[in-house]
């Protein structure tokens, strides 16, 4: 009798245990299927996005040796290419775009790509050394004065990285424009600041001297002293920029066959 009781249970168990599955195989099955999809779509990310960084980086670099070797045109196009691949490397090529229209003295082409590199990045650093640049190169056009400090005051915020080189970039502008006063106080705020470099607190204390010296008459003297620092400044911003944003390029997905994107050295 107990057999048989034995029996039925085992039965009454295997029954419970075929209804379970057939419940939760199909369940089961369902989310491995999904995670099985994630994994796979994730490694192919990471395999797109490491060739897409090792793409630009080559070309990125033939365009510096193209460059380098007296060919602006043929450089130009390898830009392009390195551009078209996106991420750090797209910021990088379109400041190189600008570079050479520069050279080519096409200075509104060379804003234009400025801009285009200030929007292509989130980073705060990797957008606002483009935006600085092409606020200083629209300083040499005809452009308004309200124009130029469209540009400049977005950068001059207190969590900005650049915000002191804008400051003095600002205070410049209104001093090429005539606006002594205001210019001046831009310039005592940047002497008085305790955390802004030691190079743009001397150059605020040097034209502060100049503007209290002699006023008017000094504005010559004090536009050309500041905008050779201020190049200066903005070619050590615009470096740091670079190999900020090579790091990033480089810092290509780990888990890709193609292995990580090759290093760029700095121009």
């Amino acid at each position: 009798m107990v057999d048989v009781f034995e029996e039925v249970e085992e039965e009454l168990r295997s029954e419970r245990y075929k209804r379970l599955a057939q419940r939760w195989l199909p369940v089961i099955g369902g989310v491995l299927g999904v995670a099985l999809i994630v994994a796979l779509g994730w490694w192919g990310w990471q395999s797109w996005q490491t060739k897409q960084a090792d793409a630009a980086s080559a070309a990125f670099q033939r365009g510096l040796e193209t460059l380098q070797g007296g060919n602006p045109i043929g450089a130009d196009s390898q830009f392009v290419e390195a551009a078209k691949r996106g991420g750090a490397y797209k910021v990088l090529a379109l400041q190189m775009r600008a570079e050479v229209a520069l050279q080519q003295n096409k200075v509104p082409e060379a804003i234009a790509f400025l801009d285009e590199a200030a929007g292509a990045s989130r980073d705060p650093l990797l957008r606002d050394a483009p935006a600085l640049k092409a606020a200083m190169l629209t300083m040499d056009t005809d452009a308004t004065l309200a124009d130029i400090e469209a540009r400049l005051e977005p950068l001059t915020g207190d969590k900005r990285p650049l915000r002191y080189q804008a400051r003095e970039a600002l205070a410049l502008a209104r001093l090429q424009h005539g606006q002594v006063q205001p210019a001046r106080e831009t310039l005592v705020a940047l002497q008085r600041a305790l955390d802004a470099p030691q190079d743009v607190t001397q150059r605020a204390e040097a034209a502060v001297e100049l503007i209290d010296n002699g006023g008017a008459a000094n504005l010559p003297q004090i536009v050309t002293a500041m905008r050779s620092s201020e190049a200066q400044a903005q070619a050590q911003a615009q470096a740091q920029a670079r190999a900020q944003a090579q790091a990033q390029a480089q810092r290509a997905p780990q888990g890709a066959t193609s292995g990580p994107a090759t290093a760029v050295p700095a121009k």
